[in-house]
């Protein structure tokens, strides 16, 4: 006899878009609504809560639910503001409570964290880091940001890791700002989404493979890769987002800068065996954002 699997859903709240879904995992996607993330937070969640109620009218009852949402988040269980998105680019999104939101609306058991940080969850759970314990997972779109896993649990301290506002050695010659308001020229500041077509005056799906944009893009991120590899040593590095699947041409590229920003330091098997296997796409591609707020669902279920 086989027994079902508990429903869960998952939300993931992107910078454009939020995507609900109700399953149990990749090849149990049962729906998946799309509601824009306007700048009137309050009518966005609203919104959002009406279409968990529409699932699970229409699916039958939820298990838990799993949020996977833009930052920077305060995720520490025994701070006051515990599931608050904090200071963040996002208009109209500083200082909401998300936590807090779905908790008085849902009697079910809430899982929160970033969208990074749960993508990476997905992929280690379904995807392209099964069986790994320490990997990181980067996600290039509208911003950029890094989940870490180390020793199998995300990596949290007084904060969760920022990476996408770090600052990297820039390319020789290039002297072009960037577009971050805080940093101006920090890593997301330079190869986000919206820094790709502010620097080119394109979007960068319609960016030609060959703009020389994409090289300065692929120093940014491999400058990325070699500061995790020193920092926090991961056994791989996914790199997913819209701005990765719109190019994949990317990856050799970035493969090529890393290994000449390492300039033959790390005698380890895992960048001597070959980077194409320590920088890849995510195994989950697209959904690995949508299914990571599956994944975090299912960790809330299993903590309850």
């Amino acid at each position: 006899m086989t027994v079902a699997k508990p429903l869960l859903c998952g939300v993931e709240l992107g910078g454009t878009k939020c995507i609900c879904l109700a399953g149990t995992g990749p090849g149990d996607i049962r729906a998946r609504v799309t509601v824009k993330t306007g700048s009137d937070a309050a009518a966005t969640l609203a919104r959002i809560a009406e279409v968990l109620c529409e699932l699970r009218a229409a699916h039958g009852a939820f298990v838990s639910i799993g949020l996977a949402a833009f930052g920077p988040l305060e995720l520490r269980r025994d701070s006051p503001g515990y599931g608050r998105i904090e200071l963040t680019p996002k208009e109209g999104w500083s200082r909401v409570d998300l936590a807090g939101f779905f908790a008085q609306r849902f009697a079910e058991p809430v899982g929160l964290t970033t969208d990074v940080i749960a993508a990476a969850l997905a992929e280690g759970r379904w995807g392209a880091a099964r069986g790994l314990t320490d990997y990181a997972y980067v996600t290039v779109g509208t911003g950029i940001g890094a989940g870490l896993i180390a020793g199998g649990r995300p990596l949290l301290g007084c904060h969760h890791s920022e990476l996408g506002h770090i600052r990297i050695a820039r390319a020789a010659g290039d002297a072009w700002p960037g577009i971050c308001r805080f940093h101006g020229d920090c890593l997301e500041g330079l190869a986000s989404g919206p820094a790709i077509e502010a620097r080119s005056g394109t979007a960068p799906a319609n960016l030609p493979a060959d703009s020389p944009v994409w090289d300065t893009v692929a120093h940014a991120l491999a400058q990325l890769a070699h500061n995790l590899v020193l920092a926090v040593a991961p056994e791989r590095i996914l790199i997913g987002g819209g701005v990765a699947d719109a190019q994949p041409a990317l990856f050799p590229r970035i493969r090529a800068r890393l290994r000449a920003s390492l300039g033959g330091y790390l005698d380890i098997e895992q960048l001597n065996a070959g980077l194409e296997e320590f920088i890849v796409p995510p195994g989950l591609g697209a959904l690995a954002g949508p299914l990571g707020a599956l994944a975090v669902a299912a960790d809330a279920a299993a903590a309850h």
